[in-house]
């Protein structure tokens, strides 16, 4: 289904997308630019939410399913343009690789749903039974899944195909992800009479060496659940001759299926009552992070920072649809799970929705100096894209 003019269509699409700059909050420009190109391709269904993701649905002549496309616009900054060979933002072809922040991670994908997308509606003449939506979200990198919250619930997709890198293997699960935040009270004193105040960092690392402790749990697909310390902050800071009377930590918690808010901070709070039941002056809380930023539409997008783990049985019928769809498009898939967080924790973690994983590199390309992405996985994801299409709408 890729002649050689369709590749150069893909690969000049690829390449126009990783020009245009898109960090999280700052997606207005590719969104327009994704408006214009649904629109020069015929669609009539567009719509931009509030958040100011954008969705495309494609309908085919004959009622059936809608499957949802899903891919991320944002991407991470480029913190220092000196250390990349290629330039960040050129979309520049060498060996075989373009090159460019947001290349694997993941507007290669994007660019290969879309084309397969306008060459699936051309070679069927729109003779396809129902719906094919593609969806362009923001804010993914801050916050996974919450902006898909508003696609999920005006689309109501039966299928979704999460295009995050997977090496084009077929994912069928996910770890979550959660951020927790630890905090300890003391009282401020000056730091040559430090007894007569409470020093909220010592009792800190009482706490986290007792964090070390706990056990985590384990799938046996998705491996095991982690908890590890990312950062920790004092207050007042610059601590200038004061005792501080605040400490703050902030640990990634990787999720598996089944854990929930409740059940995964627990722990925490048990660690919390013991020392509270052994030292009278302990004073210590858990939360989960919140997270507030400022959309490109004047609107905000906050959330606690909890993002679901989730994963669907290998031999679940969809799953085995999809492997077949891809393998009679001439691809050789290996199941897979995804072992970084994606949009999949809403559609499948929170909305239970039918969710799969198909994407163009590997996971490892992705915020790295020099990103790119190979042009043989890119057009192996636009022909596997237009098999799960068929496979999962004419049951092909």
């Amino acid at each position: 289904m890729l002649t050689k003019e369709r590749e150069v269509k893909l690969i000049d699409l690829c390449s126009s997308l990783i020009r245009t700059r898109s960090y999280s909050g700052e997606e207005k420009q590719i969104i327009l630019q994704l408006q214009h190109i649904f629109k020069d391709k015929g669609c009539s269904d567009i719509y931009i939410d509030e958040s100011g993701s954008i969705t495309a649905c494609f309908k085919g002549k004959r009622q059936g399913k809608k499957l949802l496309f899903d891919s991320h616009v944002d991407t991470v900054p480029v913190t220092d343009p000196t250390q990349w060979k290629y330039d960040p933002f050129g979309g520049d072809i060498h060996n075989g690789r373009i090159y460019g922040r947001g290349s694997s991670d993941m507007k290669g994908a994007l660019a290969a749903v879309i084309m397969a997308v306008e060459y699936f509606i051309a070679d069927t003449q729109n003779d396809f039974a129902g719906e094919i939506v593609v969806s362009g979200v923001v804010h993914e990198e801050s916050f996974e899944g919450i902006a898909s919250r508003n696609i999920s619930n005006r689309v109501q997709p039966d299928f979704v195909v999460i295009g995050e890198a997977s090496n084009l293997n077929l994912a069928h699960g996910q770890r979550g992800r959660a951020e927790i935040v630890v905090e300890t009270f003391g009282k401020p004193a000056h730091s040559a009479n430090p007894k007569a105040g409470l020093n909220a960092v010592y009792k800190m690392t009482k706490l986290i060496e007792a964090m070390q402790g706990l056990s985590v749990s384990h799938h046996p697909v998705l491996g095991h659940g982690i908890l590890e310390l990312t950062d920790i902050k004092s207050s007042p800071y610059p601590g200038l001759s004061v005792v501080p009377e605040y400490c703050k930590a902030t640990f990634d918690r990787r999720l598996l299926v089944g854990e929930t808010k409740k059940n995964v901070i627990a722990p925490i709070e048990k660690l919390i009552k013991k020392f509270q039941n052994h030292d009278p002056d302990f004073q210590a809380r858990v939360s989960y992070s919140f997270g507030r930023e400022a959309c490109y539409t004047d609107a905000d997008i906050e959330a606690e920072r909890f993002f679901p783990a989730w994963i669907y049985d290998e031999e679940e019928y969809f799953i085995q649809t999809a492997y077949q769809g891809l393998k009679e498009i001439g691809l050789d898939p290996e199941m897979a799970v995804y072992s970084f967080c994606t949009n999949g924790s809403h559609y499948a973690g929170e909305a239970g929705i039918k969710t799969m994983g198909f994407g163009p590199s590997k996971e490892s390309q992705a915020h790295v100096n020099d990103e790119y992405i190979e042009i043989s996985q890119l057009t192996g994801a636009c022909r596997g894209y237009y098999g799960l299409m068929n496979a999962l709408l004419n049951g092909k």
